[in-house]
């Protein structure tokens, strides 16, 4: 859509969408660090976008040229494996990232009744957000916990044994966290 036909709604939703230029410049900086250390071997491209997802939290859509660029890949070749992995994100990260393993023994011991009682706590559905945007909903395959079943993550710390009531536990805290925050301030 060129600009002269885009609506002035989605216009300002792409420009709240964009990341702003502290953060490009951060992200200038963290793309610059990794391709110096490992090269442009397509074998590092895999190793680059985690290196850039663990230190911006994403992977900008915007930056997608330069890495296939600096690559000698194709834009889509670089996209196809950002989206193929479910673990990229191409947007930042909610505040609060929760993770429930949907692997087999995790399924055995109540993950699906979980998965739905945190749907219902958090107002979203896997791979997506709570409405005020604090909480994000992703599924795992495999934590490692399978004699502790079910587990999740939060923010990466692991969390095993989870029943529904754990779950509501967990998320208050995380609130309680925020509320008590804002009142330092």
């Amino acid at each position: 859509m060129s600009s002269a036909t885009a609506s002035p709604v989605s216009t300002a939703a792409a420009k709240a969408a964009a990341p702003s230029a502290t953060a490009l410049t951060t992200i200038d900086a963290i793309l610059a660090d990794l391709f110096a250390r490992l090269g442009n071997r397509q074998d590092q491209l895999l190793p680059v976008l985690h290196g850039l997802q663990d230190s911006a939290g994403y992977i900008p859509p915007e930056r997608v040229p330069e890495i296939a660029q600096h690559f000698n890949l194709s834009r889509a070749e670089v996209h196809g494996v950002i989206t193929f992995y479910h673990y990229f994100r191409s947007e930042p990260p909610p505040r609060c990232v929760i993770q429930l393993c949907r692997a087999e023994a995790c399924q055995s011991m109540g993950a699906d009744g979980l998965l739905e009682h945190a749907e219902r706590a958090l107002g979203c559905s896997l791979h997506g957000r709570s409405a005020d945007g604090t909480f994000g909903l992703e599924p795992v395959y495999c934590l490692g916990q399978c004699a502790s079943a079910p587990a999740l993550t939060i923010n990466e710390a692991v969390f095993a044994r989870v029943t529904p009531a754990r779950f509501d536990a967990l998320v208050a805290d995380i609130a309680n966290v925020d509320n008590n925050s804002r009142e330092a301030v």
